[in-house]
């Protein structure tokens, strides 16, 4: 195990010490925000000694998600004032959408974009979910229920993409033997995962997928939707999860760009098969994953910040 001894212990007792604990999922949610979150919640609350919440900031939250225990208590609003906040599976600060800054701050995460902004950084690049380092680290602390080997479980085959990217390793697959022995059900999760999308979730790929253009010799896919779309196809932003991998399954594509036009401006989603597009992201104000990164660009139409991230490709030399 990464997490030190010393590390271990530091986050015993910074966990004895709170009397309030808010434990805070990254705005736009993925199942490996909230199912850390979610895991980590359904172990601190049987201590009843403590007052413990569990909040995200985003209005809409992935509904196939709502089998994981504790879904229906996660709120929208920050009641503690003085509590210990527990970071899931965010890489900076800004992305957990509350005024947390100069608060103790406990920050869990494996993105090594991270920018260690906690009181106590538990940040393992090597793990392939944030729920791994969650579930390393809690194991440690406390006996993991069923219900916290659910949560983690869910975060991890949904952020290593039905364990299929690079960061799937022999201690992957010994964590997911640990949470099924725990009592996680693969089938029952593959079912919420792959057999209940919403009919918006499909017309709004459809949308997407009409959009489809190569860029670079075949290298390069974009994909994109507009307000307008988004509006008649009913859809929120967890219907467009996974759009831009149907951009990098093409044989020829080594990266693929999927943009999103919000109120707030253009979000952008990166994949690659091994560029590193988390310099575009950062670079760009965002951050990520070598091959899997995100920002948003302001004042800016949808062809203007897919040719903007086309320039950055070329600048980066990532092809």
């Amino acid at each position: 195990m990464i997490a030190t001894e010393l590390l271990i212990r530091d986050v015993r007792d910074k966990l004895h010490e709170a009397q309030s604990i808010t434990i805070i999922s990254h705005i736009n949610p993925d199942a490996d925000t909230l199912g850390t979150a979610l895991g980590i919640y359904a172990l601190l609350c049987k201590d009843a000694s403590k007052r413990v919440e569990i909040v995200n900031a985003s209005a809409a939250l992935p509904l196939y998600l709502d089998f994981l225990p504790y879904f229906h208590k996660i709120k929208h609003k920050m009641e503690y004032a003085e509590s210990l906040v527990i970071a899931c599976d965010c890489g900076s600060i800004d992305r957990l959408g509350f005024a947390v800054e100069g608060r103790d701050i406990l920050n869990i995460d494996h993105h090594h974009s991270n920018t260690r902004y906690g009181s106590i950084n538990v940040v393992l690049p090597t793990y392939a979910s944030a729920s791994q380092v969650a579930y390393m680290l809690f194991e440690a602390l406390y006996d993991i229920s069923a219900e916290a080997a659910t949560c983690f479980y869910a975060a991890l085959l949904s952020d290593t993409r039905y364990f299929t990217t690079s960061a799937v390793n022999e201690e992957v697959f010994s964590v997911v033997k640990s949470l099924v022995a725990k009592g996680a059900k693969p089938d029952v999760v593959a079912y919420h995962f792959t057999q209940r999308k919403p009919l918006s979730s499909v017309r709004i790929l459809a949308r997407a997928l009409d959009t489809l253009v190569l860029h670079k010799e075949g290298k390069v896919a974009s994909l994109y939707v507009s307000q307008e779309d988004i509006v008649a196809s009913g859809a929120t932003l967890p219907d467009m999860d996974g759009i831009v991998d149907y951009g990098r399954s093409l044989i020829t594509v080594e990266i693929a760009i999927f943009a999103m036009e919000l109120e707030y401006g253009i979000r952008i989603s990166l994949r690659s098969k091994g560029a590193d597009v988390s310099k575009i992201a950062l670079a760009l104000g965002g951050g990520g994953h070598k091959v899997a990164a995100g920002f948003t660009l302001q004042q800016c139409s949808l062809q203007e910040s897919i040719d903007t991230i086309l320039s950055k490709i070329d600048d980066l030399g990532l092809l």
